[in-house]
């Protein structure tokens, strides 16, 4: 004789609230889960074997203080998150991606989209409201609307055409892309996409955009360059007049504790020296910065910085008293 549709329902029912149960504390005897079950012990046995036939390692001991323990197993097992837990959990992703933890804002963003596909509408406007009551102070990222976010993160996600304006030479432009990834700095935050009527891959700020909206139009993936670098050399490099690369005789993580991200790409080169791209409206300017992190360094690119740099050098030398002609012509 077969189970019934309605028992089925009941036991899937009542072992995953024993498994939101297990997660909550850190023991439990057997007789407080039936009596918190409405169940017999001998039902909890049952249950709890369910449990262990899905992979979650529930431990249970004997004597005074045993009960049922749920361990840490091989995998990360899913979690049941009440109301209040996942309101929490949302928006601690919304207001921490990619910010303190290295390495974090990918993480964030993937779960943040694997909670959007479950999230239930009622608490949508939960997560809106207490994101909106959350401020910041001291250099904080540029405040973002969480609903782009998470609009721009699911059309990465469901690999669907995305559109908005964008400011270009003073007017907004509509502009219609491929999303690939969203990047995180700690001053703004970035999407790398394939725009679609310039035919090349471009990094656009979120905070700049209006009018934000995914399309149903699916695309196949193209091979794309490395998300946080390609954006981060634009934000470093490639948005000023002069871009200048340096040779500096120091780890790569010394001088990388030395300069912001947004500053300069520092690349690991082979005995022990690393490799400094950086950009800006001023020669001279780039050279300031790289002599005040006080480490020997050989300028690499462009070649008219090495006259700069001799025309530096004779112009502190003539200010410390040094009897030495000041040559090299004006600033460029």
């Amino acid at each position: 004789m077969g189970v019934a549709r309605g028992d089925e329902r009941g036991t899937t029912e009542r072992v995953l609230s024993l498994l939101g149960l297990l997660q909550q504390r850190q023991i439990w005897t057997g007789p407080e889960l039936a009596d918190r079950l409405g169940v017999t012990p001998r039902t909890v046995r049952r249950d709890v074997e369910r449990l262990r036939a899905l992979g979650y390692p529930v431990h249970a001991s004997q004597g005074v203080g045993g009960g049922y323990q749920l361990g840490p197993g091989q995998d990360l097992p899913p979690l049941l998150l009440d109301d209040a837990e996942t309101i929490a959990t949302v928006v601690s992703l919304l207001a921490g991606a990619g910010g303190a933890v290295a390495g974090a804002g990918e993480a964030a963003l993937r779960a943040l989209t694997k909670l959007d596909r479950v999230l239930p509408t009622r608490l949508r406007h939960e997560v809106r409201a207490i994101s909106d009551s959350v401020e910041s102070f001291g250099g904080g990222r540029a405040p973002v609307d969480p609903e782009v976010i998470m609009t721009l993160a699911r059309a990465c996600r469901d690999e669907v055409e995305a559109g908005f304006d964008y400011p270009s030479g003073g007017d907004l432009r509509r502009r219609r892309v491929e999303p690939y990834r969203l990047v995180a700095s700690d001053r703004h935050w970035y999407l790398l996409a394939y725009d679609l009527d310039r035919d090349d891959w471009r990094s656009f700020r979120v905070d700049r955009m209006a009018g934000v909206s995914a399309r149903t139009w699916r695309f196949r993936p193209r091979e794309a360059p490395d998300a946080a670098a390609y954006v981060q050399e634009g934000v470093a490099s490639r948005v000023y007049r002069h871009q200048a690369r340096f040779l500096v005789h120091a780890p790569a993580d010394t001088v990388r504790a030395q300069i912001p991200a947004a500053a300069a790409v520092v690349r690991q080169r082979d005995g022990g020296g690393c490799e400094v791209l950086s950009g800006a409206g001023d020669l001279d300017f780039l050279l300031m910065h790289v002599v005040l992190l006080g480490h020997d360094f050989e300028v690499l690119d462009p070649p008219e910085l090495r006259t700069r740099c001799r025309a530096l050098a004779e112009r502190l030398l003539a200010a410390g008293g040094h009897p030495a002609a000041v040559t090299g012509g004006g600033r460029q």
